[in-house]
């Protein structure tokens, strides 16, 4: 028994539309475009308006005239703030805080995400989550058990730990190991686990296991965090603020600070803005370089 088909060639047929994709894919192109051009836009405006600033005068600053325009531009500002003692006391205080902090918290993170990767042992899971959850509280939230905590530590040393710009090096990790540490438990779990496996028949212990198999493969996350981890040392203000408030003659603070006492509290706005784009390039750099080291290990890769 054979069957037929019947065609009716007098139906509607629905016309095929060839380069559909290519037209879906035309469109999300111009849409990426639109948002990074809106993204470039919110990004760039207020160093554009801090570069601005600072080449005006106090003068200019408080006449009625277009924030968004120099009428009579100086180079006073960048002149003196590059010949004063100031400015190479407070580079160094933000310059010895971000590098110990950034160290300090490679050191911490990289072996705790490991362990508890790795290293599976009772509420493991529960850690790891704990850990994270520190990173959610508010810095505001610590301001008041931090100074009961220094009180108490006055009383029973007689160390004052307010308005010393080392006592940063013990608060910064408190907001960068958290988040760093729960990155590279992510990255660890990403990792075939057959590797340290084959490792440990071969007689390597833990140590060995992290620095010889698995570190290898993380430059690229490790980097990536350590650059984070700058950025929030470099630039972070409340607690720097709060904790230290400038110190004893004005000797602890750090750019971010250091930009405030001059634009708000002292008044000189184009000052402060001059203070505030020298961090610009300073992290600029930083990035190019660890970025760049990214992307030649991802192409020898």
């Amino acid at each position: 028994m054979t069957s037929t088909v019947v065609i009716d060639k007098g139906a509607p047929t629905r016309r095929v539309k060839y380069g559909s994709m290519s037209r879906d894919r035309a469109w999300a192109l111009r849409w990426s475009y639109f948002f990074l051009t809106l993204f470039a836009i919110f990004s760039l405006v207020p160093p554009i308006y801090m570069l601005i600033t600072s080449l005006k005068t106090s003068a200019e600053i408080s006449a009625a005239t277009n924030p968004w325009w120099v009428y009579h531009p100086t180079l006073e500002n960048y002149t003196g703030l590059l010949s004063s003692r100031e400015y190479l006391t407070f580079f160094r205080n933000s310059a010895v805080v971000s590098v110990v902090v950034v160290t300090l918290t490679m050191l911490i993170s990289i072996p705790a995400a490991f362990a508890l990767s790795r290293m599976r042992f009772w509420g493991s899971a529960t850690l790891a989550t704990g850990v994270f959850l520190t990173y959610l509280i508010p810095e505001t939230l610590l301001f008041l058990p931090l100074f009961k905590m220094f009180a108490m530590f006055k009383e029973a040393t007689d160390i004052e730990l307010i308005n010393r710009w080392w006592v940063l090096l013990i608060l910064y990790p408190t907001l960068t190991v958290p988040f760093c540490t729960w990155i590279m438990i992510g990255y660890f779990a990403s990792i075939p686990k057959e590797l340290d496996e084959a490792a440990l028949i071969d007689g390597a212990n833990w140590w060995q296991r992290m620095w010889y198999v698995t570190l290898p493969m993380m430059r690229n996350i490790i980097a990536i965090t350590a650059l984070f981890s700058l950025i929030v040392t470099f630039a972070n203000f409340d607690i720097v603020r709060i904790i230290t408030a400038g110190g004893p003659i004005d000797q602890t603070h750090v750019f971010a600070t250091w930009s405030f006492w001059l634009g708000i509290q002292g008044g000189d706005i184009p000052l402060g803005a001059c203070v505030s784009l020298f961090m610009i390039p300073i992290l600029s750099v930083a990035a190019v370089f660890i970025l760049r080291d990214i992307n030649r290990r991802g192409t020898e890769v």
